[in-house]
């Protein structure tokens, strides 16, 4: 089952909700790196594009992979697959420290899923949305158009409700749900 053994590093309330982490192991596995065809040493946080292992954390592995396939190279590292110049971005943008641990590695997922207008769809549990709104930064999501393999939304949704049945929920997080559903609290 995707996810099992395979969760995001950050708890719910550090990546914005139950939606959030199970979003991220959703993207993880389109990526490819939480797959049971994938070798991982960590959960995929340590695998480069292609399917080659790295384990030096302390900064973006920038190792250029030629990918014959596609007719590109690419530096695609760790769980959610980021660019060189991505990591750099984020690194430069939200003042990280540049190491590519687990941790940071989700953070920057979540940044991103801010910037490009996921994150409030994630949290909403307007998964479609979310996936459609995050296309244009990770390849592997459908209408990303970047020549690569596109995912099936079928696929990502029943993926996505996989990773959110395993994903604890707490109170805050069912009352927010109830309430972006048109739910009202009685008073």
């Amino acid at each position: 089952m995707p996810g099992e053994n395979k969760m995001a590093r950050l708890t719910a309330k550090e990546a914005g909700g139950a939606n959030v982490l199970a979003f991220l192991d959703m993207l993880a596995w389109s990526e490819g790196t939480d797959h049971p065809n994938q070798h991982s040493n960590d959960d995929g946080y340590d695998v480069l594009v292609g399917g080659q292992l790295f384990n030096d954390y302390s900064k973006h592995p920038r190792v250029s992979v030629s990918l014959p396939r596609y007719g590109i190279k690419s530096t695609a590292a760790g769980r959610y697959q980021f660019l060189a110049r991505t990591w750099d971005a984020i690194v430069k943008n939200y003042g990280f420290i540049g190491r590519f641990i687990p941790r940071a590695q989700d953070l920057a997922a979540v940044k991103l899923l801010k910037e490009c207008g996921a994150l409030s769809h994630i949290q909403a549990g307007r998964i479609s949305e979310a996936i459609t709104a995050a296309s244009p930064i990770w390849a592997s999501l459908p209408g990303a158009g970047y020549g690569q393999h596109e995912h099936k939304l079928a696929s990502l949704l029943e993926i996505y409700s996989d990773e959110r049945a395993v994903e604890p929920c707490d109170q805050g997080d069912l009352l927010a749900m109830f309430a972006a559903c048109g739910g009202e609290l009685a008073a």
